[in-house]
């Protein structure tokens, strides 16, 4: 019994061992057939396939890589003899229908072609079940009448089934763009398919511009859906279309629908449509939201958010009530007091008090009161990073850093916390001590927020690049004495005293960074002619250093939005393009240009 039982074991692990060699043998021999189909060698490859497919006549890979090669090499009697054979076995998938057709098309024999694709079309009348392959078998070979006749036909078979994603798709390449675009409402309406997928699919065919044939076509349509469909998501889908646009008070119009039949929930998405049109500089509309955000929420939190909103809104006002506004902020203390959820009331009236009133003394003592309250890490880092900023700005440098370090060190691994080293660096650099700015900055370069790590950057290339040339620093200590006024909100000094660093130290390495600076200041301050000379004065005499792309991509986006030379803008984008392209810019500098050039933009 022993023997018998060792001796079929031994059997066993043979017959593995041989079907295992086999398997790697044919894997081997696919491997280098796919290798030189891949190269392009077809007369190498076909031998190999004809090998594998002899051995293996039902392996579809080795069929569809054997026909390849064949009508590669027009061979096309060998194709059509091998899908004959194919198609005469039992069990052949009909896509092979499609295939066969395909070879004749390669041969101009339309006829003999239509004749098979109509077999193919023949089966999914009759079997929905072999719609997907043979539609998709049609797509491949860009059939795509026949591809859409094949999902159609089955759809009207049978109702239950949904090809809307492959005909969405087939519509596109097709140019029936309403057609597409009805597909893929269908799809958002009724399927699983994730809709950002088919946000992104349906994206693709439309632009910023309203007044773009495909974006009215789709607006048509969804406004046509939203009379004789209640479904909310007519809404949603005209709201964001509406935001592709930039038209934020129309998609505004859209989330107050929405909002009427959905509960409270649904003010995030009006606050996020807020957020956007503030960003946008849709001034108007963003404080338009945030009053019916303010009218409409029973939630306290949202409410002082949207309060601390429209505060904001008033104070980018050229020039704004300050009175006023620091009413408000006292009548929202009034109301939500001193407390812990109320921190983000007391920081932002701090912050007015010292950036927009030069009241840092009292900002500080509210501040300091706030510490009172029962405060997580991190409720309490805010208001310490916040005091700093405010003795940094009061210009008690030492006992800001003392507030900066604390943070650094309890939350070291927190992008806070490397914040408050990038904060410990600056605020080192305010003070002159430019070696102790580097030792820290070095740190952030490697920092895991990619904001915190480009500012690094540049402050240590800065630093590092003028710090030896002047044993006295004069020309560095000048520049930091004037970013600390632009810091202090004190724009017209900052460019005076950047103004005696270009007078007194031409040629220094520092003029191209006090050239920039001070061309971003004149520029808040309104002053774009000037703003452009200094941008201009870069690109001439520093074009081969590392502020050239800077100065380019500043200089075409006033020329876009302020000076009204979009000739000039396009010029100044593709110098980036060209030139400069391992550049931060570089990707929207592209963009900018293709728009302005009157491109489609996906």
């Amino acid at each position: 019994m022993y023997l018998y039982e060792k001796d079929t074991f031994l059997k066993k692990t043979l017959f593995i061992l041989f079907f295992t060699f086999i398997q790697f043998a044919f894997s081997q021999t696919y491997n280098l057939a796919k290798q030189y189909l891949n190269d392009g060698d077809f007369e190498k490859a076909v031998v190999y396939f004809e090998k594998l497919y002899k051995d293996n006549p039902t392996r579809t890979e080795y069929i569809k890589d054997l026909i390849n090669c064949y009508q590669q090499l027009e061979r096309f009697e060998d194709a059509e003899k091998t899908l004959i054979d194919i198609l005469n076995s039992k069990k052949a998938h009909p896509v092979y229908l499609v295939e066969l057709g395909y070879n004749y098309t390669l041969q101009n024999k339309d006829a003999e072609a239509s004749e098979y694709y109509d077999q193919a079309l023949k089966v999914v009348d009759d079997n929905q079940r072999f719609t997907y392959s043979i539609g998709m078998q049609f797509q491949k070979h860009t059939l795509l009448d026949y591809a859409e006749k094949a999902f159609t036909k089955a759809m009207e078979k049978d109702p239950a089934l949904d090809y809307n994603f492959p005909l969405a798709r087939i519509y596109g390449e097709q140019g029936k763009i309403e057609e597409m675009f009805i597909s893929y409402l269908a799809l958002l309406r009724n399927s699983n398919t994730p809709n950002s997928s088919i946000l992104r699919n349906i994206d693709a065919f439309i632009t910023s511009e309203s007044t773009n044939e495909n974006n009215i076509k789709l607006k048509r349509l969804l406004l046509k859906n939203v009379q004789k469909d209640p479904d909310i998501i007519w809404n949603e889908l005209l709201s964001w279309l509406f935001v592709r646009e930039k038209k934020y008070n129309s998609a505004f119009t859209q989330e107050k629908a929405i909002y009427k039949r959905l509960d409270e929930t649904s003010l995030n998405r009006i606050e996020d449509l807020a957020k956007v049109a503030f960003n946008e500089k849709d001034l108007e509309t963003s404080n338009k939201i945030y009053e019916f955000i303010i009218k409409n929420t029973n939630n306290p939190g949202l409410k002082l958010t949207a309060s601390l909103s429209l505060i904001d809104i008033l104070l980018l006002d050229e020039n704004p009530n300050l009175n006023t506004i620091e009413t408000s902020f006292q009548e929202l203390l009034a109301t939500y007091g001193y407390k812990s959820n109320s921190l983000s009331l007391q920081i932002a009236y701090a912050k007015f008090l010292t950036f927009q009133k030069n009241e840092a003394t009292q900002a500080i003592a509210i501040l300091k009161k706030s510490f009172d309250l029962p405060l997580n890490n991190y409720g309490e880092a805010t208001i310490k990073m916040t005091l700093g900023d405010i003795l940094v700005y009061d210009q008690k440098f030492n006992q800001a850093l003392i507030y900066f370090s604390q943070i650094q060190k309890k939350l070291k691994n927190d992008v806070l916390g490397q914040d408050a080293r990038f904060k410990v660096a600056q605020t080192s650099f305010y003070k002159g001590d430019f070696d102790w700015a580097l030792t820290q900055l070095k740190v952030l370069r490697s920092s895991t927020s990619q904001l915190i790590a480009n500012d690094a950057m540049q402050l240590s290339l800065l630093i590092s690049d003028n710090i030896l040339e002047d044993s006295t620093q004069t020309a560095l200590k000048k520049y930091a004495k004037a970013d600390l006024l632009a810091y202090q909100n004190k724009k017209s000094e900052a460019i005076t005293t950047l103004e005696t660093i270009l007078q007194n130290h031409k040629g220094e390495k520092i003029e191209d960074e006090a050239l920039l600076k001070q061309g971003q200041l004149l520029e808040q301050q309104k002053e774009y002619e000037r703003a452009a000379f200094n941008y201009q004065k870069i690109i001439e005499f520093y074009a081969s250093d590392i502020l050239a792309d800077d100065a380019y991509f500043a200089i075409a986006q006033l020329y876009e939005h302020h000076l009204n030379d979009i000739q000039k803008a396009k010029e100044n984008y593709e110098k980036i393009i060209y030139n400069y392209q391992d550049s931060y810019y570089f990707p929207i500098a592209r963009k900018n240009f293709r728009r302005l050039r009157g491109d489609q933009i996906e």
